[in-house]
């Protein structure tokens, strides 16, 4: 929602005060469509020449997640502490080997099935049911820093694969204002091209070449990189709820008492969607 009244409030902000100020937006708008096809064209091609079909397909994704927000709210967080808690309290209480059947197909798992969002994560479901496999596996000989150092890895990899698509937002941006002069450089020679025409042609042609630079200064700093910024962000906010299942699963597994456990991942979350230690005690006391 957010990005979207961005983009309008920027749209409107610049040309709309370019009209204001008595700029005519005529030939502006009938220099935009060519000089567009040029840069817009020069962006896409780059971006084909630098990056996998898998990176294109997550850029995509990503922008729509810019446009989406992030993918988890307070309801999710409180969720993932309780599907990560009664996970370790079952492991405690029927033992390790009564796990396996969970672990093995959480999709048919009826613990993992209660909360039908976060079975939708894979790498949240495959992050916790591996942690958990460790344990069963162990016979007893299990070392807990060891499983956080394993949990911390994969939350390493998954964030450094996740982050991918801002790498390659930002890269454009910052490429953006050369392609932008590379447009204008192609109007200029055109314009040399007639430089036999009337003052009054040759200054719309010239004209027509200083909107690719204008274009491509624009879609940078304008579009593009704060784009990249913000799908960042998000990026960051959703990667919270795997700390919270590290934090449930690491903190049990030292034995801690079941206050210290709720404050391990409670703590985990920022305060945007940080729940009250009450409402995950009680939450956890009627399950």
């Amino acid at each position: 929602m957010f990005a979207a009244i961005g983009l309008v409030v920027l749209f409107a902000m610049v040309f709309g005060g370019f009209a204001i100020t008595g700029g005519n937006l005529e030939p502006v708008m009938h220099a935009i469509p060519h000089e567009m096809l040029i840069i817009g064209g020069a962006a896409a091609g780059s971006l084909l020449l630098g990056n996998s079909f898998a990176i294109l397909k997550q850029v995509g994704g990503g922008i729509g997640k810019i446009f989406k927000g992030p993918t988890y709210n307070r309801k999710d967080y409180l969720d993932a502490i309780f599907l990560a808690s009664k996970l370790m309290k079952t492991m405690k209480t029927d033992g390790p080997v009564a796990m396996e059947a969970h672990i093995e197909d959480p999709k048919s798992s009826s613990i993992f099935q209660e909360y039908p969002k976060l079975l939708k994560d894979h790498f949240l479901i495959d992050f916790m049911a591996d942690a958990i496999r460790l344990v069963v596996v162990s016979s007893g000989t299990l070392n807990v820093h060891a499983v956080e150092e394993i949990m911390d890895n994969a939350m390493k990899t998954h964030h450094h694969t996740a982050m991918k698509p801002v790498k390659v937002l930002q890269s454009t941006g910052d490429a953006l204002p050369a392609l932008g002069i590379v447009a204008a450089v192609l109007g200029v020679v055109k314009t040399m091209g007639s430089i036999d025409q009337p003052p009054a042609v040759l200054g719309g042609m010239i004209g027509s070449a200083l909107v690719g630079t204008f274009l491509g200064v624009l879609l940078a700093y304008g579009i593009v990189s704060p784009m990249a910024n913000r799908l960042e962000q998000i990026l960051e906010e959703d990667g919270e709820i795997y700390h919270v299942a590290k934090a449930i699963i690491i903190s049990s597994l030292h034995g801690n008492a079941p206050a210290m456990v709720i404050e391990a991942a409670r703590t985990s979350i920022s305060s945007k969607n940080q729940p009250g230690f009450a409402e995950v005690f009680d939450g956890l006391r009627g399950r």
